[in-house]
């Protein structure tokens, strides 16, 4: 089927399978405990000026992007800047199959989980047991296939099913966030909760972890820079607005994560005030696999409200991971396969190197830290695409189109060159905290301790690698199939 063919029926649609690709576990389960740990209100004072310095724009660009060259990211970079700078492509889509590869883990995690919840073996009187029984284990692998082979079963129907799939996930997950998030607010104390997480002290903005927090929590939880929104955009109708979708789709998320944050903040607050600081120091799983069956239990109706919890979590993990497979399908089908052989090399790849995260939480902890790094090296490499292309070129280009209902200004230019500022600012920051007092040790240096600067520097040397020696191939393929008019 031909990329023409494949498009959104409706803008309504379009936004529903953009907002699924953008809200994900990331909203659920990492903006609470993040705020939390960053001063609360004064984190979202930052958070805020990051969507507009860091996901605004990349969404603004990867809309014009896609739209205007109806090619994955290795196509669109090949069109825009020319065949040398096919690897800077390739490695933004590298790095979102990599999360794919333990994203489908934490999706089965969370299937797993809700099921525990209607044959109530959750929650457990010892915190964590059940948690602890089942992640590393076989158990594990199997509910990895199952979220896998639900993924595929989205993308295998087409842009089409992928915007069914949407119509109903996303509307369903916003009902359960804000059943969940009513349900807080209406619990004794829950008030602290609440002015903790929206009163900020000013004073702490002085801190500078605090803003680097507040940026990584928008390259995380918004998809800006992972090449998920510009492949969905390949797929947009031709008279298709760019800009205002991108605010749509950032203000649309971010107000997610807020409704998250009210519901287990203000939870956390109402139910176990005196442990809060361990509960949010528990980091990503351990809020959600073992302090929140603790919390639910404690308030009349939990059960039930713990399931709606995980349902969310399942659907906002599905809708996510139906993007990221459809970003590896696109560019294969951009290297010459059909739909049909994408499909299957990208579901039995998936499942294959999705194995070990599955069978041992610490390869599933590294590769967690290694490519949330590597999102910020594919958000500089858009940067410069359109910094070498031209950034007022590119705005006018690709952006301010006729059928554009919001024009973009001269702001957008300046906040391009910011993005790439942020971007390395971010990546030496990371590496830096990593390494510590002991930068130079050998423990430092490891290929895969969780959380290292080695491990990020052997693993992104590898691909980059691998990717420079491909990069004349790819290029090559991706313009005699757009000469021969193949794979469009």
């Amino acid at each position: 089927m031909s990329t023409r063919s494949e498009v959104f029926t409706s803008r309504w649609g379009m936004l529903l399978a953009m907002l699924g690709m953008a809200i994900g576990t990331g909203n659920i389960w990492r903006f609470p405990r993040i705020a939390a740990s960053n001063g609360g209100g004064s984190f979202l004072v930052a958070w805020a000026i990051f969507l507009l310095l860091w996901s605004i724009p990349l969404l603004i660009l990867e809309f014009g992007m896609g739209k205007g060259t109806r090619r994955g990211s290795i196509g669109s970079f090949v069109r825009t800047i020319g065949p040398k700078f096919a690897w800077m492509g390739a490695w933004i889509a590298w790095v979102a199959v990599a999360i794919l590869f333990y994203y489908t883990v934490v999706m089965g995690w969370t299937i797993r989980f809700f099921f525990a919840t209607i044959t109530g073996e959750i929650p457990t009187a010892v915190p964590g047991s059940f948690w602890d029984a089942f992640n590393s284990t076989p158990q594990a692998v199997g509910f990895h296939a199952l979220a896998v082979g639900l993924g595929i079963f989205v993308v295998a129907r087409g842009v089409r099913g992928i915007e069914k799939a949407a119509r109903f996930l996303i509307p369903s997950l916003v009902i359960l966030v804000v059943v969940l998030a009513i349900k807080a607010l209406t619990l004794p104390g829950a008030s602290e909760g609440l002015a903790f997480l929206f009163t900020p002290d000013f004073s702490e903005l002085a801190d500078v972890r605090i803003w680097l927090e507040a940026l990584t929590q928008n390259a995380w939880d918004t998809g800006a820079g992972w090449g998920l929104v510009l492949t969905y955009a390949v797929y947009m109708r031709s008279r298709e607005d760019t800009a205002l979708n991108a605010f749509v789709i950032g203000f649309g998320n971010n107000s997610m994560s807020l409704l998250a944050g009210i519901m287990v903040l203000c939870t956390i607050f109402s139910v176990m005030p005196e442990a809060a600081g361990e509960i949010v120091g528990a980091g990503n799983e351990g809020l959600t696999f073992i302090w929140v069956p603790q919390l639910f239990a404690q308030i009349p109706g939990g059960q039930f409200f713990m399931g709606l919890f995980f349902l969310a979590l399942v659907f906002a993990a599905w809708s996510s991971l139906v993007a990221m497979i459809e970003l590896a399908v696109r560019i294969l089908i951009d290297l010459g396969l059909t739909r049909k052989r994408a499909i299957i090399a990208v579901g039995s790849t998936g499942f294959l190197l999705g194995i070990p995260s599955a069978l041992r939480l610490g390869v599933f902890q590294n590769q967690d830290w290694v490519w949330g790094v590597g999102l910020m090296l594919s958000g500089f490499f858009f940067a410069f695409a359109v910094l070498r292309y031209g950034v007022t070129k590119w705005r006018e280009k690709f952006i301010n189109t006729s059928d554009s209902d919001v024009r973009i200004g001269r702001w957008w230019d300046w906040a391009m060159r910011l993005v790439a500022v942020e971007a390395v600012v971010l990546t030496v920051w990371f590496l830096i905290q990593a390494g510590g007092d002991n930068f130079w040790s050998a423990e430092t240096w490891t290929l895969f301790s969780p959380y290292n600067v080695g491990s990020v520097l052997i693993q992104f040397g590898v691909v980059l690698v691998g990717l420079l020696a491909l990069n004349r191939w790819m290029a090559n393929r991706i313009m005699a199939l757009q000469d021969s008019g193949g794979a469009d």
